[in-house]
């Protein structure tokens, strides 16, 4: 399969480890109407990492590994749009620099940029210091498939999917599971998938269970029905979205893990092969 890989630039962005932050009231009521207080977003989390569960978790919007941003707005808008899930990430500061790991994801609304490293190197690493992050994918095509928009995604882990084209003129894509549009929340109607994130919502015991959703581990590529991200983010019957799980399940309504988008079409032409095993800790060769 073919693409202008060989035309797209590599840039520097970075951004610093960024300190876990809470509001005034640290509760947040769950969709069942219970309070609770969890770990959440930002730091460095040591115990889950891409490949490990983000249902099972006691958190809400937990982010795995390291997460990364810059206080000064502009320059993290670019880092959040310009790194691409699989991109190279280096330590430039601290007792872990030069530990290298790699883009996992993007979370909208917290605005961080999400990073594997080996568990090793997150022990020599602390809050603020610094990580240059090797972007590069946005402007990637298919030749052939212009009506596939590709989106935050790195060149080489593309090519590691082993995306085929069948008789039909379909891409077949591995995915763990397929989401019904019906089941996407925080994020709809955003302006921009080639940013941020947005959530299946898990309020729903039967439906977790009826499309697997209950399984899902921080990595997992996931086929999202009638979903359009091609220009913001919409329902539109036909249209497929390819995505990839960067944040934990969370408790509150209308949320749950997110999404961060690689490919959509506002037709059929994306399917799913249904494999247990797509996922980016496997094709990075991470577990």
């Amino acid at each position: 399969m073919k693409t202008n890989k060989k035309n797209l630039v590599m840039q520097s962005v970075q951004g610093k480890i960024h300190n876990p932050i809470r509001g005034g009231n640290s509760y947040k009521v769950s969709s069942t109407g219970v309070p609770a207080i969890l770990p959440g977003t930002g730091g460095i989390t040591y115990n889950f990492q891409i490949g490990d569960s983000c249902m099972e978790l006691v958190g809400d919007h937990v982010e795995p590994g390291v997460s990364i941003r810059n206080e000064n707005k502009e320059e993290n808008n670019a880092l959040m749009v310009l790194s691409c899930v699989g991109n190279e990430a280096v330590v430039t500061s601290g007792e872990g620099k030069g530990a290298k790991g790699y883009v996992t994801g993007m979370h909208g609304g917290i605005e961080h940029v999400l990073i594997y490293f080996p568990r090793e190197d997150l022990e020599k690493m602390a809050v603020d210091d610094q990580i240059l992050v090797k972007s590069w994918g946005q402007g990637l095509a298919i030749d052939g498939h212009e009506d596939i928009v590709c989106m935050n995604i790195d060149p080489e882990l593309f090519e590691k999917f082993g995306i085929v084209e069948n008789e039909k003129g379909q891409l077949e894509v591995p995915v763990v599971t397929e989401v019904p549009a019906y089941l996407m929340g925080s994020g709809i109607g955003t302006s921009t998938g080639f940013t941020g994130d947005y959530d299946i919502m898990t309020g729903d015991i039967e439906a977790n269970k009826e499309f697997g959703i209950d399984k899902l581990r921080f990595g997992d590529l996931v086929l999202l029905k009638d979903c359009d991200n091609t220009y913001g983010r919409q329902y539109l019957k036909g249209a497929v979205t390819i995505g990839v799980v960067v944040h934990s399940n969370c408790i509150l309504s209308g949320h749950g893990p997110g999404i961060t988008t690689l490919l959509s079409c506002k037709t059929s032409k994306l399917k799913a092969k249904i494999d247990e095993n797509a996922n980016i800790a496997n094709y990075l060769g991470v577990k």
